[in-house]
């Protein structure tokens, strides 16, 4: 039995739709990861680079940067930020060697350092960035953007597992560190 235009229309409608929820899903899926990399790390590592303000040198280069007009702010955030790019193309040559460990390792490393000093700059130069329209035009629907992904990813059903699990293992590592510390005390140590 021939379906009427209007049944096919439909149908075509309904998968066309299918394929971009899909679409969709596989290219949110890296964007998220990224952005939860970025929102679990930012914070403590930001707080790592943060706990150096204690250093007289350091705590004198933070207080530099924090003074710096928008566009020197600008490129304090945004030069070594960029020095890393190099590292990771060393990376990818490192992986075309087939040092596949120690490609790892350096994209791991420069990572983890690029997110902990891009974090604590972004948090000394922001007043200045925002100062620079076009960053402030940027910054705004990007962290609307963010903001609005993050719930989305925080929404669902493996991300409250995944959160569940952190707060047990937490707990269960706060009571094996209690245990640990009244054996030592009780040893005498």
């Amino acid at each position: 039995m021939d379906q009427s235009l209007p049944d096919k229309l439909f149908k075509a409608d309904a998968i066309l739709k299918l394929l971009k929820k899909i679409l969709r899903g596989l290219l949110l899926a890296p964007v998220a990861l990224f952005l939860l990399f970025e929102e679990w790390g930012w914070e403590p590592l930001a707080a790592c680079f943060a706990a150096l303000g204690r250093l007289p040198l350091w705590r004198q280069l933070e207080r530099l940067i924090v003074r710096l007009p928008p566009w020197a702010a600008l490129l304090a955030f945004g030069i070594p930020v960029g020095a890393l790019v190099p590292i990771k193309l060393l990376a990818l040559y490192l992986f075309g060697k087939g040092h596949m460990a120690l490609g790892i390792g350096l994209v791991l490393a420069a990572k983890l350092i690029g997110t902990a000093l891009a974090a604590r700059l972004f948090q000394l130069t922001q007043p200045a960035l925002l100062q620079i329209k076009w960053f402030a035009r940027l910054y705004t629907p990007w962290k609307t953007w963010k903001d609005r992904v993050l719930a989305q990813v925080r929404s669902s059903w493996p991300w409250r597992m995944a959160h569940q699990l952190k707060v047990r293992v937490s707990v269960h590592m706060k009571i094996w560190r209690i245990r640990i510390r009244a054996a030592l005390r009780a040893a005498g140590l």
